[in-house]
């Protein structure tokens, strides 16, 4: 009789061992297996590098979110929303585009996160044969400059502060039928960089992301108004909580750092 009952208990600890076991082991499954929230992020070309690094480093201080990054011009991404687009999360890099969104209350809570400068770049090799320490906007039209690599002034915020400035500079009309014009920021830098274009007018944070290309000059910054990089929730998301704590995380010193070492700063114009 005491086997029996000794037997009994040993079967009653072993199964409530399993039991347990198996709770704890569908307790972790759930919580592997536990939905992410995605935030869409639509983002000016120019932000590629800075916010691919920011990514890894906000996704894993919150497990619970995945971001997924859309880059283009600032004008395409402003297109895409007023067509519907998903977006959880608007950073262009232009007023313009977010002040058209915010007009058509599709973008709300916008503010000013970064600024930037316009520079020229070329190639390397053609920098060594070139003075760039005298370069000025005038020597673009020299015959030794045959293409010139600007973003299509209509849609890319690069372009139109290329236009801005060549034009108070007097040069658009003489410059123009050099120009090869590009979709976005990006594609300008991979003309320069690919020897399509033998200079560019690109953002400063473009230009330190290149191994292939020299900044010749700054352009000066009284020729075109101030860069600045607006960010915005988009209206229609579904999640504003998670895009706005996101957008929080983008003005803490950790994010700023790696803004600033690919060439962003603080904006120093207010909208």
């Amino acid at each position: 009789m005491k086997k029996r009952f000794g037997y009994i208990f040993t079967f009653v600890g072993l199964l409530a061992w399993v039991l347990a076991g198996c709770s704890s082991q569908a307790a972790v499954q759930s919580t592997a297996s536990a939905p992410k929230t995605e935030l869409i992020v639509s983002a000016a070309a120019s932000l590629q590098d800075s916010l691919n690094t920011l990514k890894a480093q906000y996704e894993q201080q919150h497990p619970d979110i995945k971001l997924t990054f859309n880059y283009a011009s600032s004008g395409t991404l402003q297109k895409q929303i007023e067509q519907g687009a998903p977006a959880d999360v608007f950073i262009s890099a232009g007023m313009k585009q977010m002040k058209a969104l915010t007009d058509a209350s599709l973008v709300e809570k916008d503010s000013v996160l970064l600024q930037n400068k316009l520079v020229v770049v070329v190639p390397q090799d053609k920098a060594k044969s070139t003075d760039n320490k005298s370069m000025t906007l005038n020597d673009l039209t020299s015959p030794s400059f045959m293409k010139l690599a600007v973003g299509e002034p209509t849609t890319v915020p690069a372009g139109q502060y290329s236009k801005e400035s060549l034009t108070k500079a007097g040069l658009w009309d003489k410059l123009e039928p050099k120009m090869v014009f590009a979709k976005d920021v990006r594609q300008v830098l991979n003309y320069v960089e690919t020897g399509n274009a033998d200079a560019g007018l690109v953002y400063l944070t473009d230009a330190k992301s290149s191994d292939k290309t020299v900044v010749a000059l700054e352009v000066p910054e009284e020729l075109h108004a101030p860069i600045l990089y607006p960010e915005g929730i988009v209206k229609a998301t579904k999640h504003s909580k998670e895009a706005g704590e996101f957008v929080d995380f983008l003005r803490t010193d950790e994010a700023m750092s790696v803004f600033s070492k690919d060439g962003f700063s603080a904006p120093t114009e207010k909208k």
